[in-house]
């Protein structure tokens, strides 16, 4: 006599929005770790003591030399540097505005709201603005985002928010399954120039997969390896960065240290494995690798079982 032994319940199957959901989630800032807004004060304290030293030492060489030279030099240098701090303040209040803007909008409701403020309060072309309502369609509708920022002309931009801009639609090229349109963009951006430890983790791990999926394999995973996506500072990055590096070694086809990367997307949340599965830009050892994952875990759906 036969007995029929039942599955687990069947779980609903995540739509891409919904896994995308749960990406952004993952890449939350945890509570309290955002920085805090930068002392205006501090700053205007660093520049006056930068002006008076030009004047000081400008002054001593007037009264030593008896030129006039170093006076003009002196003024020529004062107004660069209050021409560049009156553009560096209006910068971070416009970027304090942009993160307000940002942070009040985790709903659908909040994000249509933000997009509008975006239309009426901020010049229309204007970069940082540009790039803010892409991140919020992005979340909806990647294709949208991704016309949103190819709005914006890269040869009249400085150099490192156009590297933002290629990073951002790269990320969306490789989003959609685009790998050469990702690649391409990859490889105009210069790791080396930027400044800011997130932005070249950002950049290295675009860039990285965009190489991984495209034949590259080698040059994604010296470059990825540079950072470690258990670094605190990472902590935003960390599910993009095994990925990325999922996709790297699976290219190099050293598939322990692909699955190793595949078991800290796991442990993060089992859905992620849906990432890998059911695409054919995805190297079929690193799907098959995920789906193993994925059954050892019980989430997927069992076939029923007979015993006899």
């Amino acid at each position: 006599m036969s007995e029929e032994v039942k599955a687990p319940k069947k779980k609903k199957k995540q739509s891409a929005a919904q896994i995308q959901q749960e990406l952004r989630d993952l890449s939350k800032p945890a509570e309290g770790s955002e920085r805090p807004p930068l002392s205006l004060d501090k700053l205007y304290w660093r520049a006056g003591a930068v002006v008076l030293g030009i004047w000081a030492l400008s002054l001593a060489m007037y009264s030593w030399m008896h030129a006039r030279w170093p006076l003009y030099v002196a003024l020529a240098l004062t107004a660069a540097t209050v021409g560049f701090g009156i553009w560096f303040v209006l910068y971070m209040r416009k970027t304090e505005a942009l993160g307000a803007i940002l942070r009040g909008a985790d709903t659908e409701e909040g994000r249509k709201e933000a997009i509008k403020k975006l239309e009426t309060d901020f010049k229309k072309g204007d970069t940082q603005a540009t790039m803010t309502r892409a991140q919020l369609e992005m979340q909806e509708d990647p294709r949208k985002a991704l016309a949103t920022l190819e709005s914006l002309d890269l040869n009249r931009i400085l150099t490192p928010m156009a590297d933002q801009v290629r990073a951002l639609r790269a990320m969306l090229h490789l989003q959609l399954g685009e790998t050469a349109q990702a690649r391409t963009l990859a490889d105009a951006l210069e790791l080396g120039k930027q400044q800011e430890p997130k932005t070249r983790a950002m950049f290295a791990t675009v860039a990285g997969e965009a190489w991984a999926r495209s034949g590259a394999g080698k040059k994604a995973v010296e470059t990825l390896e540079l950072f470690n996506p258990e670094d605190a500072d990472n902590a935003e990055m960390r599910v993009q960065m095994w990925r990325a590096r999922a996709f790297a070694y699976a290219a190099t086809n050293d598939m322990k240290a692909a699955e190793r990367a595949l078991k800290k997307l796991a442990d993060t949340n089992i859905n992620l494995m849906a990432m890998f599965i059911g695409s054919k830009k995805v190297h079929p050892l690193l799907e098959r690798s995920a789906k193993q994952i994925l059954m050892r875990s019980g989430a997927a759906p069992r076939r029923m079982v007979r015993q006899r």
